[in-house]
């Protein structure tokens, strides 16, 4: 499976069957891979590798019917609620996903579409996320957030697909019995999220389109 910028370098193709011969590692199937697309050369060193979900060493062995996805390197609990969708994000659903009659605070952290960034003019920006892998990890973050302090609540949505200018992108929420450990948590959990969610932002300005963690 191909994600993002890994996935146009390899002729826009979503998925492909391989095989391989032998007790082949990640490496081996790295390297058949470059060999069938040329644009992967000199570009496998920036890529993550996920088996069956998991990230993975080139050195891991591969068994028959293994998923293996290749990740651009992102940039950027408890479990649930979290959820990715194509639709508007509704900031309600959240708030009222983690709200307790015990909370005495709710603070929420939402993400839109600037029309600006770095100094050139955006016009829309477009998100792509390895799905499965990426609800997993939003677990995960809600997870170790709410395990910080007792009585924390944390939920997670990102949405995916074409986003225009003001659309919301992501929304989290927190709520705690006091406002710092909600601040502490809403904070933690978008900072966990930059980092270590596989999802991709594509950004369209006047000028093209790149892959954010591309631009020289």
């Amino acid at each position: 499976m191909y994600f993002g910028l890994v996935r146009e370098r390899c002729d826009h193709l979503h998925e492909e069957e391989v095989e391989l011969k032998g007790a082949a590692t990640v490496s081996d199937l790295v390297q058949e891979v470059v060999a069938r697309h040329k644009g992967m050369d000199g570009y496998q060193a920036h890529v993550q590798i996920a088996v069956n979900e998991e990230l993975s060493p080139r050195t891991a062995k591969l068994k028959d019917g293994d998923v293996v996805a290749f990740i651009p390197q992102v940039a950027g609990g408890s479990g649930e609620p979290c959820w990715l969708t194509d639709q508007p994000l509704r900031v309600n659903d959240l708030i009222d996903s983690v709200r307790r009659p015990e909370q005495g605070a709710v603070v929420i952290f939402v993400g839109d579409v600037r029309s600006h960034n770095e100094g050139h003019d955006v016009v829309s920006l477009h998100y792509e996320a390895y799905d499965s892998m990426a609800l997993r990890t939003f677990r995960s973050i809600i997870a170790r957030c709410e395990a910080e302090a007792h009585g924390v609540h944390v939920a997670i949505a990102h949405r995916v697909g074409d986003l225009r200018i003001g659309d919301t992108a992501v929304v989290i929420a927190a709520s705690a019995p006091h406002r710092e450990q909600a601040f502490h948590a809403t904070r933690t959990a978008i900072e966990m999220l930059k980092t270590e969610a596989p999802i991709w932002k594509k950004e369209v300005s006047s000028t093209g389109a790149v892959w954010i963690g591309e631009r020289p």
